[in-house]
């Protein structure tokens, strides 16, 4: 009866649209009644207002205004802009440029295209800004460029992170050379700003084209993209007409992005503030150790055998090696949630695209911020499939360097988990560099400035199972298992009997207790008969209790000797 009604109301109104570069563009209801440019459905302005100004119908996120963005982000009564008066100049003398800017700073209330400042999250202090895409599609002349530029440079000289709204066609036309100058001076503040170990965050939102995409857009050391947003370098209607190749659907969309890797998630409007906070909590400045000290010794990493096999008569390597392969073994995800309830995940490694394999992202510790990286198994078939069976190609290697780097950025500890066959060995991952991936990751791991353990939860396969341990303290599961190969290729290789597998096992010296005899490894982690889900638990506190010891010896390590005692650490081997 509802839609009825509105529906006649409808037929008496009339409806403002615009073309963008694929489609209608999706405009904010401004009146009491207006329609969903998505599902034509007849909306109330106010439900949309209180839905983060996304459909309740269909979930369309409408483009919403710079100062509306603020509202939704920041804490109350926090926002003090900067640069308000700052307006564009014509440098080309293009003509009715200056009367075009001029109408628009009428019709919109802005000086510009770009409001910027500083503000808080959830009472954590940053730097701002948010591009409005009613003022000439929030282009990048000299004006957007210059603000963004000082509220970054403002940030670099308050040590305060910096958090960017992209919404943009690109750069200005009317402004020529100058506009495309500003990518270059807007990449080179946030480089400064980088160099000084502060945190950006990118968030991108519907349209990001052009040159801000190939500007500061893409340079966060954390990039969101809210849900369906277009973005790429040259949008869909440009590619079709100048080269005639049809696009598929959803093609430079947000969701496009994360599976090729570009963007670390999708960010939901109505989540987006809390989601902001946890990012900016687990990069604040001022951490400290301390929350260690008062149980550093019970969890002191000191060489010691921890496992039930001190007191049992030592059981066989293929039996050992069965444990590590059973298919209700927990897998690193499991770990993970145990340890680290607070964990975000960060997808891609910003070149091709994002590797299931490997679950990697940032979480806390007792207070101290921490990367966790894992290679991932999965639970059933299903997710086993979509694992690729924990095997990693080029992609998984280098996102985990993508996130280790960052790491060091920002002093963070890295907790790796290693728990794979080895790395897939597909044509596929050979055409993308499947070597140089894991060789890079050696290279880089080995003098990464910052602490470093690795823990082999179940099967350590080869070089797929060393990019991930290289690393200052290497710790074992009781019943992992690790090696140059599986003992099935090692028979198949040496004796040309895949079936001598479990004699192999034997002469490989792959268990937790050989390694360990060999000085390859510093800690056996005990674990109970049955292991699995259920009884996860009491190992992660065992774990957890250990790594409380680990991090308060290594965070207090100078970093030089950190290096090098990691350098010596293989140079012995």
């Amino acid at each position: 009866m509802v839609d009825r009604m509105l529906g006649k109301y409808f037929k008496k109104t009339v409806f403002r649209k615009e073309r963008a570069a694929d489609g209608v563009v999706p405009e904010a209801p401004q009146g009491i009644l207006k329609k969903c440019n998505a599902c034509k459905a007849a909306i109330f302005t106010e439900d949309v207002k209180r839905n983060c100004y996304i459909c309740p119908k269909c979930g369309n996120y409408f483009r919403i205004h710079a100062y509306r963005r603020l509202e939704l982000i920041l804490d109350e009564g926090s926002f003090e802009e900067w640069d308000k008066g700052m307006t564009a100049g014509n440098p080309l003398e293009f003509p009715g440029y200056e009367e075009k800017v001029k109408a628009l700073q009428e019709k919109t209330g802005l000086t510009e295209a770009v409001v910027t400042g500083k503000g808080r999250i959830n009472g954590l202090e940053t730097v701002i800004g948010v591009c409005d895409g009613r003022f000439l599609m929030a282009s990048m002349g000299e004006a957007v460029g210059e603000k963004i530029t000082r509220a970054v440079e403002r940030a670099t000289k308050l040590a305060l992170p910096v958090v960017l709204f992209a919404c943009s066609g690109g750069a200005r036309m009317q402004e020529g050379i100058v506009s495309l100058m500003q990518m270059a001076k807007t990449s080179a503040a946030l480089k400064r700003h980088s160099d000084a170990g502060l945190l950006y965050v990118s968030v991108l939102t519907d349209p990001t084209t052009g040159g801000v995409t190939a500007s500061w857009a893409m340079l966060g050391d954390v990039i969101l993209a809210e849900p369906h947003a277009l973005i790429g370098f040259a949008g869909p209607r440009v590619i079709e007409q100048t080269i005639g190749q049809k696009l598929p659907k959803g093609f430079q969309r947000a969701e496009f992005l994360l599976e090729h890797g570009f963007v670390d998630r999708i960010l939901p409007r109505d989540g987006a503030k809390e989601v902001l906070a946890e990012i900016l909590r687990m990069h604040a400045k001022g951490k400290n150790t301390e929350v260690f000290t008062s149980r550093a010794d019970s969890g002191k990493s000191n060489g010691n055998v921890t496992s039930a096999a001190q007191v049992e008569e030592k059981r066989s390597a293929w039996d050992s090696v069965q444990k590590a392969r059973k298919k209700d073994r927990p897998v690193g995800g499991d770990y993970i949630q145990k340890m680290f309830p607070d964990f975000i995940e960060f997808h891609g490694d910003r070149l091709f695209g994002d590797d299931p394999a490997i679950i990697g992202g940032i979480a806390s510790f007792e207070g101290m911020p921490v990367t966790v990286i894992a290679e991932a198994k999965g639970a059933d078939t299903k997710e086993n499939i979509r694992r690729n069976f924990g095997m990693p190609s080029p992609e998984g290697y280098r996102k985990a360097l993508r996130l280790m780097k960052q790491a060091e950025k920002f002093h963070r500890p890295v907790i790796c988990l290693v728990d794979t066959p080895g790395a897939f060995c597909g044509m596929e991952a050979e055409e993308r560099g499947q070597g140089e991936a894991i060789a890079r990751n050696l290279y880089e791991m080995s003098a990464l400035k910052t602490p470093v353990l690795s823990i082999v939860i179940s099967e350590g396969g080869s070089g797929g199972a060393l990019a991930l341990a290289v690393a200052d303290e290497v710790w074992m599961m009781q019943n992992a298992v690790y090696s140059i190969l599986s003992p099935e290729g090692f028979a198949s290789i040496l004796w040309k009997d895949g079936k001598r597998a479990p004699e192999a096992a034997e002469v490989m010296k792959l268990t937790a207790e050989d390694l360990k005899e060999l000085g390859i490894i510093e800690e056996i982690l005990e674990e109970p008969e049955v292991f699995t889900v259920e009884t996860l638990g009491t190992v992660c506190e065992t774990i957890k209790g250990k790594l409380r010891g680990f991090l308060k010896q290594y965070t207090e390590t100078d970093t030089e000797k950190l290096v090098e005692k990691r350098y010596q650490r293989f140079r012995k081997m």
